[in-house]
Order: structure tokens, then sequence, then C-alpha cells
């Protein structure tokens, strides 16, 4: 019996275009309320542009990089499996992880299903978007990297870091539109400083999405920070922790 060739998916894979309007209606309803990740997804849609096809052949220009395009592990199945999180010992990036989720209740696959709300092929099989997936899987472990927490200020942090990673214009958009809410909401908070350090930061540390992410949770979390030079986030970490927790943005 011959196979029937599939001739729609034989079309090439073409980058988003930019829709800014898109992302800026996103983004007022992000800081209306800052759980509805939804947005946060309809944002990076709107403004990802080439960034993820040219982050996966960066990570084709390194051998370790290489070796995880070729094996196309899915983070977010190990992320999410309770006995292989069970296994790193204390002081160690995968026991931070693991006590990082455990206090808020993250899942790797709950961030999957808002993803899937708004982009229809992030679980296709094919080698670009599966690093668009594994861009998305590594944003609680950043979390732990970088120091960052998951209130208002933090987010606008971590996302700054990112943008210096993966150059996505999403990222961007995002950490500065919410540095600029925050600040609006608390004047004191230096907002915009701490998200201007925070793309320093990316910027001066190594490459992290083509990382053997795997390995690297058995060691130590202040070993592996200073190996790959993630410098301190010494402006966030100056804003004490309960005004932090206060900062809900405007609405």
């Amino acid at each position: 019996m011959t196979a029937t060739v599939d001739f729609d998916k034989l079309d090439r894979l073409r980058p988003q275009r930019l829709e800014p309007l898109r992302a800026l209606r996103a983004f007022r309803k992000l800081i209306r309320n800052k759980e509805d990740t939804t947005q946060v997804f309809e944002i990076m849609r709107a403004l990802s542009g080439r960034s993820i096809s040219r982050g996966y052949n960066r990570m084709l220009k390194t051998l370790e990089g290489g070796r995880q395009a070729f094996l196309r592990e899915e983070l977010a199945h190990k992320l999410d499996d309770p006995v292989w999180l069970s296994r790193f010992e204390p002081g160690s990036v995968g026991a931070a992880y693991r006590a990082f989720r455990e206090a808020r209740g993250f899942t790797a696959e709950g961030l999957a299903d808002e993803a899937r709300k708004v982009a229809p092929l992030v679980d296709a099989q094919h080698p670009v978007i599966w690093y668009s997936r594994r861009i998305r899987d590594v944003h609680d472990v950043w979390h732990v990297l970088t120091g960052y927490g998951t209130d208002a200020l933090g987010e606008a942090c971590v996302v700054s870091f990112s943008y210096a990673q993966t150059r996505n214009l999403g990222f961007a958009f995002i950490g500065w539109g919410a540095a600029r809410e925050v600040q609006r909401e608390a004047p004191s908070v230096p907002a915009r400083r701490a998200v201007w350090q925070a793309y320093r930061n990316g910027r001066a540390a190594r490459w992290l999405p083509g990382l053997d992410y795997e390995a690297l949770f058995e060691q130590p979390l202040e070993a592996v920070r200073e190996r790959l030079n993630i410098r301190p986030a010494t402006v966030y970490e100056s804003v004490p922790v309960e005004l932090r927790a206060r900062l809900k943005l405007r609405g």
C-alpha cells in the first residue's frame, strides 16, 4: 500500500510577523492581571519574529548545543517528574528548582497549556518549534539561576535577562513595560535600574539555551552561577521582600 503524501505539511515554516498593536493589547490585559499567563504568550507570539529560528541555529554552532538539538528531549517531562526531581542533593540547582516549584505550585505542563491557547503549533514535531518549547520550559529554571522571584518586579527582571539571551522582542516589551508600570505604582522602587541590570547580567552571562540542563541540575547552585558568569541581582535584592510582594502593577 502506497503512503499518501500530505502536501499541506510541505509548506515553508515562516517566522511570525511582528504585530506590535496585538502585543500592546495583550500587555494592557496583563497589567490588569499579572497572573494571566496567556497574555504573555500572546505578546511573545506577536513579537518573536525570527528570534526563534536564529536561536536554534545558534545552538547548532556549539558541540553541546548541537548535541541537545540532536537529542531534542522535552525538558517539561523531566521538570514535572517528582521522582527525577527528588534525586538532587541540597544546595544543587535541582534542589533549588524543586523548592521553587513546590513553594509556588508551578508545573511545566501548566505553562505549556497556557501556550497552547495562543500557539496551535506549539507541540509540532519540528526542530525550531522544539527550541521555542525549550525556551518556554527553562523560564522557571532561569528564575532559580538568576535569583529573581515571581513578584511583578522579579518577572520584569527575568524577562529582561531573557531578552539579552534570546533577542526576542517579546521579552524586552514585557520587561520594560512592566518596569514602567512598577515605577508608576511605587516611585521609590528602582524598577528601571533593576530591569537594566538584569539585561546587562543577561548580556554578561554565558549563553544558556544550549546547556545540558539535566547535568546542570546535579551541580551546586553557587558554583553554576559563577561558572556561567551570572552576576548577583543587587538592585532587585535592594528592594525589601515585603515591598516586592505588594507590587500588583497598575490596572
